[in-house]
């Protein structure tokens, strides 16, 4: 009886494992950027791009987790005010560029092992450049974000996807406490937090 129950046990095992091989396939991601700033004034979406490559890990028809680097152009359109020496304050309406690296992975469950699935993951964000410099400013050099979207994926491994991106830290690194300088003047109340919306297509190449 136990050797019965042991060869069923190993039967029932290896039908598992032959049922539950992950397959992994490499490829490539783009599309269109719609970015902004929370907390600027007269914010406006700025439109670019995002372009980059990821790795599908498929476990099954239903659970996939895909690691992800992207290069991301965000920031935000807004105005900027100037205080003349006469007190006279003018603005000029500007584009604000903050670009980044991003190291992330989402993990996608697709309903009925359909194409059709949404996602949901976390990535790191790594400044590569921006042009704050002109109007005065410093963003920081990182920023921790949460993405979460949707997507529909066709038999010939190519995806169509629409994502939200929320960053989860200041730009400048402040937390939205009272913050002074060291002439003991206040200077911030509002976070300053990336969103983004993504739109784009991916494409991930069979393998054996």
């Amino acid at each position: 009886m136990r050797k019965i129950a042991l060869i069923a046990f190993v039967l029932f095992a290896g039908l598992i494992t032959s049922q539950a091989q992950v397959k992994v396939s490499p490829g490539i991601r783009g599309g269109l950027n719609l970015a902004r700033l929370t907390n600027i004034d007269d914010n406006n979406v700025k439109s670019d791009y995002y372009v980059g490559g990821l790795v599908e890990i498929k476990f099954n028809k239903y659970f996939t987790l895909q690691p992800e680097l992207t290069y991301s152009r965000q920031g935000s359109e807004g105005r900027e005010y100037t205080i003349n020496p006469d007190d006279y304050v003018s603005f000029r309406q500007v584009k604000y560029d903050l670009n980044y690296i991003t190291a992330g992975a989402v993990a996608k469950f697709n309903f009925h092992g359909s194409g059709f699935h949404v996602l949901a993951g976390p990535s790191l964000d790594l400044k590569t450049d921006d042009n704050f410099g002109r109007y005065g400013y410093d963003p920081i050099d990182v920023d921790l974000a949460f993405v979460g979207g949707i997507g529909y994926t066709l038999p010939n491994g190519l995806t169509f996807e629409a994502r939200f991106k929320q960053g989860l830290i200041d730009i400048y690194g402040y937390d939205d406490l009272n913050n002074y300088n060291d002439n003991n003047n206040y200077y911030y109340d509002n976070v300053i937090l990336n969103q983004v919306f993504q739109f784009g297509i991916s494409y991930t190449f069979k393998t054996k």
